[in-house]
């Protein structure tokens, strides 16, 4: 399955506006920045990506609430808020923080986490005016979801974009 198109049209629209954009990632393990920096041109926006695959790493590196986390888990909106926020900081360059930040956070299976069914997932989208996340609902193995979760972030920051005009 491939990404190649929406990744393309992002990495152009990103670039028309002179905007960068960090990745935080846990189940997608670094899908979404690879499937950016797979398009010629990108190192213009990309500033890079966090793969926080363990949840402790979420709150020491992104920054997200360890209370956050110790009361709703990985999976749940807030935490993808707060992860898309965190990594546009910690991504900064001279001082200043990413233009957008966006990331996954959910279950790609076998089994449950934190309470959440197989398929469920969370992706974030920030920006200095706020965050976001969308809960999706996906089907299929561990594969399909996280690419899945790749293409519906890719899609969701294109519109996200879109809607600044």
């Amino acid at each position: 399955m491939t990404h190649g198109s929406d990744a393309a049209a992002l990495v152009a629209e990103l670039t028309a506006r002179g905007e960068t954009v960090a990745v935080a990632e846990s189940l997608t393990g670094g899908l979404v920045v690879a499937t950016l920096v797979g398009v010629p041109g990108a190192s213009a926006v990309v500033r890079g990506g966090v793969v926080a695959y363990a949840t402790p790493v979420k709150h020491t590196v992104l920054g997200v609430s360890d209370t956050l986390l110790a009361s709703n888990g990985a999976v749940d909106p807030e935490v993808a808020q707060q992860m898309a926020s965190g990594v546009r900081t910690a991504l900064a360059v001279d001082g200043a923080a990413a233009t957008w930040g966006i990331s996954t956070t959910g279950v790609a299976g076998p089994d449950p986490q934190d309470g959440k069914p197989v398929g469920t997932v969370f992706v974030g989208i920030a920006s200095e005016d706020g965050a976001t996340a969308f809960e999706l609902h996906l089907d299929g193995d561990r594969e399909a979801i996280r690419q899945a979760t790749v293409s519906e972030l890719l899609a969701r920051m294109s519109s996200t974009i879109r809607g600044r005009e």
